[in-house]
């Protein structure tokens, strides 16, 4: 309950001016709460961060579940990440300020390259059932999630529409496959 207050409070207002209370009133708890659970603000952003990370695999992992082959349950792995829905734009929007503030909050540094780890070797596994153990799937993996990334910030932000990150996502995995492939 606190965790998803703080994705909503993230997903609306950032992670600079996020204030412990305004998770407290929107989960409807007390502050005395949440410090109990977390520690600091630092603490909560690391467990928020984790929250995310494990949100998003559950509905990305959903979305590839009903793939009857390799390539298609990539790219439903990765398309995961544009259903428009309140929950993946809200995991999305708290996602990429929770990363933007990695820049100045170093605690949040190692585990969201723990959490990018995790995706890229999940997304490289894929990719590697779909050309063998031969290829470089981690650097076409690598690729593909850094470009989900920021077409997500793109597709939130306004400055392109849903259809278009779509369509780019479904060039550069035919791209990466082509590539790996050879």
């Amino acid at each position: 309950m606190i965790l998803e207050a703080a994705v909503r409070v993230i997903a609306r207002s950032g992670v600079r001016g996020l204030r412990v209370e305004k998770i407290a009133a929107e989960a409807g708890i007390s502050t005395s709460l949440i410090y109990y659970h977390f520690t600091n603000r630092a603490g909560l952003l690391r467990k928020t961060l984790e929250f995310v990370s494990d949100r998003a695999a559950a509905y990305t992992e959903e979305a590839a579940a009903g793939a009857s082959e390799p390539r298609a349950e990539l790219e439903l792995l990765l398309f995961g990440e544009f259903q428009d829905t309140q929950v993946v734009r809200e995991n999305s929007t708290a996602w990429g300020e929770l990363r933007a503030s990695a820049v100045f909050t170093p605690e949040l540094r190692e585990p969201l390259a723990e959490s990018t780890r995790t995706w890229v070797s999940e997304v490289a596994e894929v990719i590697r059932r779909v050309h063998g153990a031969g290829v470089e799937a981690e650097d076409a993996a690598e690729r593909l999630t850094s470009l989900v990334e920021g077409l997500s910030e793109r597709w939130l932000s306004g400055s392109m529409d849903l259809d278009r990150a779509r369509t780019l996502l479904r060039g550069a995995i035919t791209l990466e496959l082509d590539r790996v492939g050879t």
